[in-house]
């Protein structure tokens, strides 16, 4: 990430997410050469992503939203043009009426649930596309928590589990194996899922890859990507999709935060205006330690501070940063690749104020869209 912003962070009031409209449509080209190059069809998985402002533009881009709950299927219906598809490890009864009169597209997990929903689906007033999701039991994601895989996995039906005598009405199978990974590992998915669910794919209209593709990454292959595409839709005259989320929003969102406070305790230490706990889970979860504009490694400077957010979890730190000057209450901090799994995942814990939204783009320069305050903590709650 350039050490370059289009934007003022020391103009803007703190803690906020900023995404640059630049590096988002940078990223939108991307995979539409993609869609190009191959005559797929590309949705914004919004699990990673739900910026409904920036929907129109992703819009003029991708074909449209994938969603995990009847909530993200509305959002997709209502924001963007284009298709809707939905998959979940289990539908509702209660919502099911719903999630058929939004969406085109509803993968089922599981062939219990296509019979136990399948007259409901049949019976709708639209022709709705219905698929399996597919586990074809391989993957080259290292931790469990991520690899949908993983021994004793609950998504997706495998070969042994299959059930090709009720295929009927089954018009696509989908998969999804990978996590941050690059094309050379979709080409060895692929080898598996063809070897093993080859003679049903023949049988679709479609197949979807999932998610997990880092199409935006500056080292990523898409030339193997676009062979893997085509080697499928040519061998099965299938239509492809890609449902990637995280390759939409990478590297174009930033979250600025403010130094309140700092502090000795065996090494310097200081205390953000912002939380990993609250404004960037994935930093525990994952865990990782994004990267701060201007700030080196421990060490690499002459200043290394830990940096922590200001709830009562001891553990709320979001890592070791080196700086060239010694940190001054008041001095703004820019985390780098701040758009994804973010504001989807963000939470109030302790009673934190959510960070604000603003997007920033040549022809308006900064425009705040969003502040949250006090009711969007105590509406949670009763």
């Amino acid at each position: 990430m350039s050490d370059v912003l289009n934007f003022d962070p020391k103009s803007l009031k703190t803690p906020v997410y900023i995404m640059d409209e630049t590096l988002l449509k940078k990223n939108l080209e991307t995979l539409k050469y993609v869609i190009d190059k191959t005559g797929c069809k590309i949705l914004l998985a919004q699990k990673a992503f739900s910026m409904f402002s920036v929907y129109p533009l992703i819009g003029n881009y991708l074909q449209g939203t994938t969603a995990s709950s009847l909530y993200e299927a509305k959002l997709g219906r209502e924001e963007m043009e284009g298709e809707v598809h939905i998959f979940s490890p289990a539908y509702r009864e209660d919502e099911m009426e719903e999630i058929i009169s939004l969406s085109d597209h509803i993968v089922f997990n599981s062939f219990t649930q296509w019979k136990k929903y399948r007259a409901l689906v049949e019976g709708s007033d639209r022709h709705i596309s219905c698929g399996i999701r597919i586990n074809p039991e391989y993957s080259e994601i290292e931790t469990d928590m991520y690899n949908p895989c993983f021994t004793g996995s609950r998504m997706g039906v495998t070969l042994e589990q299959f059930e090709p005598e009720e295929l009927k009405g089954i018009e696509g199978l989908h998969f999804h194996t990978m996590c941050e990974q690059n094309s050379d590992v979709l080409k060895r998915t692929l080898q598996v899922v063809d070897e093993k669910f080859g003679s049903y794919i023949a049988g679709m209209k479609w197949i979807n890859f999932g998610g997990g593709h880092h199409i935006t990454r500056k080292d990523y292959d898409l030339d193997i990507l676009i062979e893997s595409i085509l080697f499928i839709k040519n061998k099965y005259n299938v239509e492809v999709y890609l449902e990637p989320g995280e390759a939409v929003a990478l590297n174009t969102g930033f979250l600025v935060a403010r130094v309140l406070d700092t502090l000795k305790n065996g090494m310097d230490l200081a205390i953000l205006d912002t939380s990993a706990a609250c404004h960037m889970p994935d930093v525990l979860e994952m865990p990782y330690r994004p990267e701060v504009i201007g700030a080196g490694k421990p060490g690499e400077y002459a200043y290394t501070y830990r940096l922590g957010g200001p709830t009562c979890l001891s553990g709320d730190v979001i890592g070791e940063y080196s700086f060239k000057e010694p940190l001054q209450v008041g001095d703004t901090l820019v985390f780098c690749d701040m758009g994804h799994y973010t504001m989807v995942k963000n939470n109030t814990f302790n009673g934190m104020g959510l960070p604000s939204i603003a997007l920033w783009s040549p022809d308006k320069g900064t425009q705040l869209i969003k502040e949250f305050g006090y009711e969007d903590f105590k509406m949670r709650l009763s």
